[in-house]
Parts: structure tokens; sequence; C-alpha cells
């Protein structure tokens, strides 16, 4: 009788295992979520140097192009052409924002053209003031950096608007004259 029951036993088995279908197991796919890092920034509230009543707010962003210096100024001489640079100190204390130092060139470069090498990393382009003596500010600085505590870093340095122009290639500084404004980057 055991057989018999055995013999009985294995087809059923066999039957049940056949019977089962294992479901297979699908990944979901659904929307890609990826977060995006917040923008590293700061900003920079330019006041008059020098006597004179030019300001502004200036924000820095940094990105895998470098920082990004964008804002208003405003009290500028109409229609008039300004260097722009970034300083190595971030100390507008002095009247004349002497205490902001040089031009902001931790690689020891050559003055230059913000598009060109050699330059300084603070070498930016000239500002153009309308006939109301405002100007947009819109200027990447390539190779910059932004809270990162490295040599390029920009937090802490000085943002200087000059009296004249910068032409580009008087060393060390471009012959722009007087600094006109200044502010720190915080």
């Amino acid at each position: 009788m055991k057989t018999q029951t055995f013999a009985l036993l294995i087809p059923l088995a066999v039957l049940a295992a056949c019977s089962r279908a294992e479901t297979p197991t699908v990944p979901t796919v659904g929307p890609a979520t990826t977060t995006a890092a917040p923008a590293v920034t700061a900003q920079a509230v330019l006041f008059g140097a020098s006597g004179t009543s030019v300001s502004g707010e200036l924000t820095l962003t940094a990105d895998s192009s470098g920082v990004t210096v964008a804002g208003d100024l405003n009290g500028l001489e109409p229609s008039t052409t300004h260097g722009f640079h970034v300083h190595e100190n971030g100390d507008c204390s002095a009247p004349d924002a002497a205490s902001a130092g040089e031009h902001f060139n931790p690689d020891m470069s050559q003055h230059g053209a913000p598009t060109s090498m050699p330059r300084h990393l603070g070498d930016l382009p000239n500002l153009e003031a309308d006939a109301q003596g405002r100007t947009k500010v819109s200027a990447t600085i390539g190779g910059a950096t932004l809270r990162d505590g490295g040599a390029h870093d920009l937090l802490g340095k000085a943002l200087i608007v000059h009296a004249m122009r910068d032409d580009y290639t008087t060393q060390p500084s471009g012959d722009s004259g007087d600094r006109i404004a200044c502010g720190v980057v915080r």
C-alpha cells in the first residue's frame, strides 16, 4: 500500500509544481529623481569710494563654469566706461578703497583682458554706464570658485569699480584710475 500511495503522490507533486508559475520580478521604473545641489551663492553690496555715490548689489553664483557676477549698479557718470575687478582683500574701509589691495591674482599672472591668457583671476569686463549712470553687471569668472576655501575662492574678496576703463594691457592694473565703488563678497 505504501508503494501505491507513493506512486500516486509523485505525479501529484509534479503536477502541483508545474501549476505554480513563478511571478517574474520586474524592476519598478519611474521618473528619475535627482536632487540638484543647492546653488552656491554670495552677495556684495557696493558703496561709493573716493567721494562718489556709486552703489548697487551684486550676486555671485558658482557653477561648473566658474562664478557669475550679476546685478545692477547706479550713480556712475552717465555714458562712461569703468574698469571692474576682484581685489585681494575684503576690506573697503579706506575712503579710496585702497584697503582692498591689488587685483586678485592667485596664479601670479600678468594683467589682461578677462578672456585672454595670461590674466589675473580678478580681471573682469569693463562696465558701460547708460545715459542715467546705471549698468547691468553680468560676467562669468572662469576658474573662480565660491565658498570652497581654495586658492581661487572669491569669498572674502572685494569687488571694485574704477573711474576709467581698463585698457587690459597696462601692468599691473590696466590704468583704470581711482576706485569709485567697493563691496566685500560675503
